[in-house]
């Protein structure tokens, strides 16, 4: 009895830690992590990792659906006010080849701050190698759903979530409601022109 007892409680401390530093494993359906003021509910199939760059807060593996061979992967940054709005999502945008890309923007608002989701596919020129060298290679038929979430007077956090478009595709549902995006609230968000006009 004394032994169960125990293990309850250690079982709450970590809990408890995972909770608060954000680390630890989604293991429930509707888990909820944290990532310094970002909360995300996590689907019970979306694999808390340990991130692969200091860069990251956190890292998710999603697994491939049953006709892919490469799972998803969803990563957490945060870089204070990130270069911009426009900038980072042309970013992403550069990072799909021109021929054959679709592109969706629309912008939100949820309880934790006003949103924009892009929504992206095609052929992804993948990162290989180390950052410095800015190799990539050609990845036809990726998707990827990226977020800028403003959280006012906290911070701007950063979701990318990219795989294959099988993967992906079932689980845009489950990206909106992570961080409590409503799609019958969006708006078609259009990138300013070179001349500053939107």
């Amino acid at each position: 009895m004394m032994r169960t007892t125990t293990l309850i409680r250690f079982a709450a401390l970590v809990a408890l830690i995972a909770g608060i530093t954000g680390q630890g494993f989604a293991v429930e359906t509707g888990a909820t992590v944290r990532f310094r003021d970002l909360t995300l509910k996590v689907p019970p199939d979306w694999e808390q990792e340990e991130p692969n760059s200091r860069l990251r807060l956190g890292q998710f593996r999603i697994p491939a659906a049953k006709d892919d061979k490469a799972d998803a992967e969803l990563a957490i940054f945060s870089f204070g006010a990130g270069g911009g709005i426009d900038s980072n999502i042309r970013r992403w945008v550069g990072q799909f080849q021109p021929e054959q890309r679709k592109l969706q923007i629309t912008s939100g608002k949820s309880e934790q701050g006003q949103y924009f989701l892009v929504d992206l596919s095609g052929t992804y020129n993948q990162p290989v190698g180390p950052p410095i060298q800015r190799m990539t290679k050609p990845v036809p038929g990726t998707r990827m759903l990226s977020v800028i979430l403003v959280i006012e007077e906290k911070g701007v956090y950063f979701l990318k979530l990219v795989g294959p478009q099988e993967t992906v595709g079932p689980r845009v549902a489950a990206f909106r409601e992570s961080f409590g995006g409503d799609a019958d609230q969006e708006k078609e968000y259009k990138l300013a022109d070179e001349g500053g006009g939107r």
